[in-house]
Order: C-alpha cells, then structure tokens, then sequence
C-alpha cells in the first residue's frame, strides 16, 4: 500500500511538471499543428488518390511556435520555392542524387536573394517531397501531385495561423478592455 502511494504521489508531481512546462504559446503551437494534421488528414482520407500525406508534412513544417504572420508568409514562399526548383530541374535527365544536389544549390542561393534564409529548411523539405520518387521511372504527374499536395499543407497553414491572430488578438483587446475596467472600479474608490 506505502509503495502504491508513493508511485500515485511521485506520478502526480511529475503530471503536475509536466503541465507547469506547457505555456500558453506551446499549447497554441501544439493546437495549430494538431488541427492542421486532421485537416489534412481528412484530405489524406477523403481523396485517396493524391498523396495528400505531403500535405501533413507541409502543415507542421509551415506552422510555426510564433504567432507571427511574416514568418507564415515565408514559410510559403520558401515552400512554393522549395517546390518551383524542383519542378525547374525535373525534367533533367541524372541521378535523383544530382538533381538533389543542384536543387540544394538553387534553393539556397534562391532563398539567399529573396531574404527568406531562417525558412530555407521548409524549402528544402519541399524540394526533396517533390524530387523524390518511389518509382523507378519519373513521371511529371506525380511531381505536380506534390506540388499540389505541399501548397494545400501551406495554405491550411497560413489559415490556421491567420485564424489564431485574429482569435488572440480579438482576446488580447477583450482583457486589455477588461484591464482597463478594473483599474477604472479601483481608481474610483
């Protein structure tokens, strides 16, 4: 019994720790992505003949911790660029490793001159989505499938992250409101 309560003890303290280390801004994050997973995921499941599991792994990568629209715009440009260099050197006749490699190279110096360098690793995560294929032969269908599927997981990105600012902000202007009040009420005692 004395062991049983000290494991029920020692297991509410660590739920506790590891409550006390989900902050509202990780809770945000972690809401976005799960609702930008189902979302995808209903697409994955309702329209089984597009590789919509790219989607899901465009969402969570477009998506980020901060609430900032900047950054979700970025993200979607680095991806769309990701994806537009990978479609540019498809047609390219080489090894999938050459083609990776110079796609690398154009997405870095592309993403150099347009600014976007803290977002490069989206574009590089589209890049390879787009440029590898499971098949041993390279069909331009499957590449525009992707295409297709990465840009859906950056638009329901850029939703949900749109969505979550205007939600915080109409929350954030609600409990200045409220601040305000209250300082008022104690002001006038």
């Amino acid at each position: 019994m004395y062991l049983w309560s000290l494991l029920k003890s020692r297991t509410i303290v660590q739920t506790k720790y590891a409550i006390s280390l989900l902050k509202i801004p990780t809770f945000l994050y972690l809401l976005k992505c799960i609702i930008g997973i189902i979302i995808c995921y209903v697409f994955y499941k309702e329209i089984p003949q597009y590789p919509f599991y790219w989607a899901m792994v465009s969402v969570v990568i477009t998506i980020s911790p901060e609430s900032n629209n900047k950054l979700a715009y970025d993200r979607i440009i680095a991806n769309t660029l990701g994806c537009a260099a990978a479609l540019c050197l498809y047609p390219i006749h080489a090894s999938s490793l050459v083609i990776l490699c110079a796609g690398v190279v154009v997405t870095i110096v592309a993403g150099t001159l347009l600014k976007i360098t803290g977002v490069l690793r989206s574009a590089l995560a589209a890049l390879v989505i787009v440029i590898v294929n499971e098949e041993h032969h390279r069909d331009w269908l499957v590449a525009l499938e992707r295409v297709g599927c990465v840009i859906t997981g950056c638009i329901v990105a850029l939703g949900i992250t749109l969505f979550f600012n205007v939600v915080l902000r109409a929350y954030n202007k609600h409990l200045y409101r409220y601040r305000n009040h209250i300082e008022e009420l104690d002001g006038a005692e």
